[in-house]
């Protein structure tokens, strides 16, 4: 505990760096536990919150900003502790069934992150990331800029790093094929200011996206 002679500002700091502290430590914590329950998606979140920064830096963000779509580029997934083993690590393509099932894990981080006390911003990020731009996504339907900012950037990423990974059925697409995509569903799937940004950003970073054969790196950017 402070004494009661320090200075009152030092007093707040040392308050904001313990707040801080214990932010991280949640954070980790969750972080921790969407490994233990798939390492392949952990790992997807942590280029997700690298890239996410970038794009956020890149589009003027400021700190707090900043900080709140690290962590929802982190956590954006964390809902997936609630979906069944067999339908998360299935070494196949998902039944529209199973599709239903693994479509509410964005609600379900919601529910997890909004009762964390300054998560609320990160919360929405995460309810809305896989909103469409056209209104078609999930789980409201939002167009336009009605999804969160923070949202329309996971999203984009999200999608990318989708589609580049190799899973059980299926090898990742090439660097060109992911990016002709992304390009496709400007408009439509994604925002048309957001993605031209992170293709320049990921067609720039291509020797560190892939590897010699063309395959995506586990440990990109």
């Amino acid at each position: 505990m402070t004494p009661s002679w320090v200075p009152e500002n030092l007093r707040v700091k040392e308050l904001q760096g313990e707040l801080l502290a214990v932010r991280t430590s949640v954070i980790c914590a969750l972080n921790q536990l969407l490994d233990l329950k798939d390492l392949n998606t952990g790992v997807h979140s942590t280029r997700l919150a690298e890239w996410s920064v970038r794009i956020g830096r890149e589009l003027g963000f400021d700190d707090g900003a900043l900080r709140d779509l690290e962590v929802a580029a982190i956590l954006h997934d964390i809902g997936k502790i609630g979906t069944p083993d067999h339908i998360l690590k299935k070494p196949a393509p998902l039944t529209h069934e199973e599709r239903e099932i693994i479509k509410k894990h964005p609600e379900y981080g919601w529910a997890v992150l909004r009762v964390v006390p300054g998560f609320e911003r990160v919360s929405l990020f995460v309810l809305h990331h896989h909103e469409a731009f056209d209104g078609t996504g999930y789980p409201a339907g939002l167009r336009g800029d009605e999804i969160p900012i923070g949202s329309r950037i996971v999203s984009v990423m999200d999608a990318f790093d989708a589609m580049i990974s190799s899973r059980p059925y299926r090898r990742g697409l090439a660097l060109e094929e992911a990016v002709r995509r992304l390009e496709a569903g400007i408009g439509t799937q994604f925002d048309p200011v957001i993605t031209p940004h992170f293709i320049a950003m990921a067609s720039a970073d291509a020797a560190t996206v892939f590897d010699a054969t063309g395959a995506s790196l586990a440990s990109a950017l």
